[in-house]
């Protein structure tokens, strides 16, 4: 096969950062998704309907001419987060979603959640609303390994809160375990899972193996093989569980070449190739829909695009920039180790 047509795809869990950063990224999500759920954790975090609203008209006003493209905001869970101004703006349409943060987990997450029943009330609110819930599944605490924080989440704090509020519609998001993608497969309802196109990609030693490669440094942080085939094997299963959240996060080159650099991958621009090479390298090219295309609009109780993306494999390797130019300075471009030969058109 060297050409496949599917729906427009959406991404269910982006970074666009805001100011020159936001200009110099959202170009190349909106040149190929229609829609993305935008994540929250802005210095200061979006922690208001009023705030997503503003940070949705600074999305929309940077849209480049011609791109049809719709930002999905989500507020930044607080734990004095007001249950009231979530179901207004839920039911408002200004949200789409809510994102809970355990406190320290991740990039600009100080303000997230340190126990999650400071936030039961808040939960219980949109349980009752239908609001969905995208989770960071990891616990922070100093004695649980980095390499295990997902797997114990899972069983501390995501399993109980499921018992508890059954209802809850939840999207536990990267995915970055065969543990995490088990227990979501295990699920019947209201849960569902994002795998980012790094995690289908990298494992741990791509980070470590002859030097540390801080633009492979990502959380949660990439697993060992064995993790990232399970992951493959959900991401191509066409599962309607599954589907893409890129957690594509840019940083300036300087912020992640340090002696304590940040951690995300940037990946909008080249994330459909990438993923075509993936699913081919699978067998499973038609079911490429169904991960990028199909299945979040689904769980999320929205409508699939109309729209179309024709994918092309081309006899030459696409050329992807190393970094891409905005505002505030270079940002490397994820390099999946391997010729890219998909281009999405």
């Amino acid at each position: 096969m060297t050409s496949i047509t599917i729906t427009r795809p959406d991404d269910w869990h982006l970074h666009l950062r805001d100011g020159e950063m936001l200009k110099g990224v959202l170009p190349d999500t909106s040149a190929h998704f229609r829609r993305a759920i935008i994540m929250p954790n802005l210095v200061p975090p979006v922690v208001t309907t009023a705030d997503a609203i503003r940070y949705r008209d600074r999305i929309v006003a940077c849209i480049p001419d011609g791109d049809d493209f719709t930002p999905l905001m989500t507020l930044y869970l607080t734990e004095t987060t007001d249950p009231d101004d979530v179901v207004t703006g839920f039911k408002d349409g200004i949200i789409t979603a809510v994102k809970l943060y355990p406190a320290g987990a991740t990039t600009n997450s100080e303000s997230g959640v340190t126990d999650i029943a400071k936030v039961l009330p808040v939960l219980e609110k949109m349980a009752e609303a239908g609001i969905p819930l995208c989770m960071h599944g990891e616990v922070t605490n100093a004695d649980v390994d980095i390499f295990d924080r997902e797997a114990v989440f899972i069983e501390t704090v995501l399993d109980p809160l499921r018992k508890r509020l059954p209802e809850l519609k939840i999207i536990m998001e990267h995915v970055t375990t065969k543990d995490g993608v088990d227990y979501v497969l295990g699920e019947e309802h209201g849960l569902a899972a994002t795998l980012t196109t790094h995690h289908l990609i990298i494992n741990r030693n791509t980070i470590l193996v002859g030097g540390i490669k801080p633009h492979y440094y990502c959380l949660p942080i990439a697993k060992r093989e064995v993790h990232r085939q399970a992951l493959v094997k959900a991401a191509v299963s066409g599962d309607r569980r599954i589907f893409l959240g890129t957690d594509s996060a840019p940083h300036i080159d300087p912020l992640k070449e340090n002696a304590c650099g940040c951690a995300g991958i940037y990946s909008s621009i080249n994330t459909m190739s990438c993923l075509a090479h993936v699913f081919e390298d699978a067998g499973a090219l038609d079911k490429l829909e169904s991960f990028a295309s199909l299945n979040g609009p689904a769980f999320y109780g929205l409508s699939k695009n109309t729209a179309t993306m024709t994918l092309t494999k081309r006899e030459n390797p696409v050329e992807f920039p190393k970094t891409i130019e905005t505002g505030e300075g270079a940002v490397t471009v994820f390099d999946p180790q391997f010729p890219l030969h998909w281009e999405a058109e």
